[in-house]
């Protein structure tokens, strides 16, 4: 993507969520100057913590007691609780040149944990300030430190190449020289040029995946946007698969919302679904059950009528985990459903 485009996903990942963006991109292609217009855009304050120049008691603070009890002054950086809405650009991540800098920002850095504030040490950031990181690829380029994964799946990575449209469109903006603009509209090509692939081990994780479906719940991104901001969180391959499913409606397999409460609308597509598609529909069957086994009568006759339609291998093992939950168990082995589960639990116990 390029900047504008990075500017328009910042934005909507900074005002809607938690979760934190990791700017990716070799060196002038406008990474920092383009998150700064980004916070102005959306009212936000902007601290920038050049960590390449920074040690642990500059992010953690300095060490004092209060009698038997040892504490952390607050960095002067730090935005406090009543400070307006701030963006912390942890800039040059990769550049801290200690290790255990890195290691002491790798908590900041990391997205808040459900009902928690982020946090760096003993110090607590409200969740009105948000988080930003940039770095340069680690191509062999640059004077940079290699992240780990665990490092990596925590963040959104934006990968940002360099454009002639987008730079001529800020060229503009910013009333730069004329004769520049003006040979550079001949000679693109001048323009900053690509590295290497900026490839990160950026691989689907069940982290990952929630990050995805915090994203799809809560923002709204460009289509020729949607698949990147994916494939810096779970990886370009796993990217494809997941953007190639949303868009083949058809053959997406039905949700146990479904199938327990509008049974006779999708009755004829349940039975039509291929093993793999049927395999996919019982396993969210099985998960939502063993959140929420209490079943409404109506709820509990549609799933029967499912498991009537199911082939007879799978309606065996679909059924032998219905009856690892306990309140399902007993409702699916009432005598009136008898004609549908009674040869499965009878083939399980036989099993046994």
């Amino acid at each position: 993507m390029n900047i504008e485009q990075m500017k328009t996903v910042i934005k909507e990942i900074i005002t809607k969520t938690d979760l934190t963006p990791c700017v990716v991109g070799h060196r002038g292609v406008g990474k920092s100057a383009g998150i700064i217009q980004a916070c102005r855009e959306i009212e936000r304050n902007y601290v920038s913590l050049r960590l390449g120049q920074m040690e642990v008691g500059d992010l953690v603070g300095i060490p004092f007691r209060d009698g038997e009890v040892m504490h952390w002054s607050r960095p002067s950086w730090w935005p406090g609780d009543d400070a307006p809405p701030t963006v912390v650009h942890c800039d040059e991540l990769n550049r801290a040149q200690q290790e255990d800098t890195l290691q002491a920002i790798f908590q900041f850095v990391e997205p808040p944990a459900e009902g928690l504030n982020r946090s760096l040490h003993t110090h607590h950031l409200s969740r009105r300030h948000k988080v930003i990181v940039s770095i340069n690829p680690p191509d062999g380029t640059y004077q940079v430190a290699t992240l780990d994964r665990a490092l990596i799946d925590r963040m959104i990575m934006l990968f940002v190449e360099t454009d002639y449209t987008c730079w001529a469109r800020y060229a503009i903006q910013r009333e730069l020289s004329g004769d520049v603009r003006q040979f550079l509209a001949g000679n693109s090509a001048m323009l900053a040029r690509q590295g290497a692939p900026m490839n990160l081990q950026v691989e689907p994780t069940e982290r990952g995946w929630e990050m995805v479906s915090i994203l799809r719940k809560n923002c709204q991104f460009p289509g020729d946007l949607e698949m990147e901001v994916y494939a810096g969180i779970i990886g370009t391959e796993a990217a494809i698969t997941f953007m190639r499913w949303l868009a083949d409606r058809a053959g997406r397999p039905l949700t146990a919302a479904e199938i327990l409460n509008d049974w006779s609308r999708v009755a004829g597509r349940a039975s039509g679904q291929r093993d793999d598609v049927q395999a996919a529909t019982a396993n969210d069957l099985i998960a939502t059950l063993q959140v929420s086994p209490a079943l409404e009568p109506d709820q509990e006759a549609n799933l029967v009528d499912y498991i009537a339609v199911l082939p007879r291998d799978q309606r065996f093992g679909f059924v032998k985990s219905l009856l690892k939950i306990p309140e399902v168990a007993l409702g699916i082995a009432q005598d009136k459903y008898d004609s549908v589960v009674f040869d499965a639990i009878q083939t399980i116990s036989r099993e046994a």
